[in-house]
């Protein structure tokens, strides 16, 4: 075990690895990952919300190893944790995706593949040794988006995850006020609207779509088709008629319109509109195991994670990535047997106390 491994292992929590690599990250680079819409009132909410959700323990119910398996579109998954996508790697990180590839990989985590991902998927594929899904940012040029679907189905991604909640970006202050850009050199091969080298990243304008679009990808795909970016019930079951498979619950980590509400707290709504008829999946504001079974308990089939692992990369390439999921999963077993809950499956509305937390 070398020095450098060794001090990752000292980094216990999520908040102190995102505190570690701040001071090792290029303010530009931090910025960009820590950053939301406007006043970042959604960010705050994000977090503040899994804190007054109090849970309610069982005792002597003899858990001593606790079964975290899911299974979502027939793939049993290890554990009820994804790697969310997120853009930009190598400004990160010199490796990039290829490094969060051997990360998660190592961690056993499903990682959904930016298309403002800095590397080629075929690439990605070869490095990684745990399920990839890939994530879609619709472009102007149909045919250059159905020819990357295709691409990222062929590389072995098991589902596309089409962004539904970004017709223009948010007002990115921070974003914006840092001047992040790619490093020289540095490609976006998926965002074709954007261009090469960068150009573009900070203007908001985006393709516009409607849900015959998500008919269209539905026809197109050949995998599941999960939409992400859903927070309304009525948007939910719309989803549905338009094809969708799956649905993540997300208000895209506070980035885009401000003041809308925690994910927790809407997922509920979103799960009794699809009546379990599809796997509902929650991100947002997820730094601790207690959060993840917080979310179970509401019904989601699984969470990701986004900042927390980039900042794990930012520090320490594919061992940071895979820090941050080993932490999150060891405690999520350390909730699990505290709760006195065995399983996943295990884990429902029970667990949480009536008692709301200030």
């Amino acid at each position: 075990m070398t020095e450098s491994s060794i001090e990752l292992l000292q980094i216990l929590s999520l908040p102190e690895l995102e505190a570690v690599a701040r001071r090792c990250m290029p303010a530009m680079a931090y910025e960009y990952i820590a950053a939301g819409a406007a006043d970042e009132v959604t960010v705050r909410w994000n977090r503040e919300a899994y804190d007054r959700i109090a849970l309610q323990p069982r005792v002597l119910a003899g858990v001593e190893a606790p079964d975290t398996s899911v299974s979502i579109f027939g793939r049993l998954l290890a554990f009820p944790i994804l790697l969310a996508p997120t853009a930009y790697h190598r400004a990160l990180h010199p490796e990039g995706e290829l490094a969060t590839a051997r990360g998660a990989g190592a961690a056993g985590a499903t990682w959904i593949v930016s298309s403002a991902s800095t590397t080629r998927i075929e690439e990605i594929a070869e490095a990684a040794s745990a399920p990839l899904w890939f994530q879609l940012y619709v472009q102007s040029d149909r045919e250059f988006t159905r020819d990357v679907v295709q691409r990222a189905v062929a590389a072995g991604c098991e589902a596309i995850c089409l962004t539904v909640d970004t017709p223009v970006l948010g007002a990115r202050d921070r974003q914006v006020r840092a001047g992040f850009s790619l490093p020289q050199g540095v490609e976006t091969p998926y965002l074709q609207d954007i261009g090469e080298g960068g150009r573009g990243i900070n203007n908001p304008k985006r393709v516009v779509l409607s849900w015959r679009d998500v008919e269209w990808m539905r026809s197109i795909a050949g995998v599941p088709l999960v939409l992400k970016g859903i927070l309304s019930p009525y948007d939910a079951k719309l989803a549905l008629d338009a094809g969708a498979q799956g649905l993540i619950v997300s208000n895209h980590g506070g980035r885009n319109l401000d003041t809308v509400p925690a994910t927790i707290d809407v997922l509920s709504g979103v799960i009794e509109a699809v009546d379990s008829r599809v796997p509902v999946i929650i991100d947002g504001g997820i730094r601790r195991g207690t959060d993840v079974v917080k979310a179970l308990a509401r019904g989601a089939a699984a969470v990701l994670i986004g900042r927390p692992y980039c900042y794990g990369l930012a520090l320490a390439g594919a061992a940071g990535v895979q820090r941050a999921v080993e932490i999150l999963r060891n405690e999520l077993e350390m909730a699990m047997i505290l709760m006195g809950r065995a399983t996943v499956g295990d884990i429902d509305a029970s667990v949480l106390s009536a008692v709301t937390a200030h």
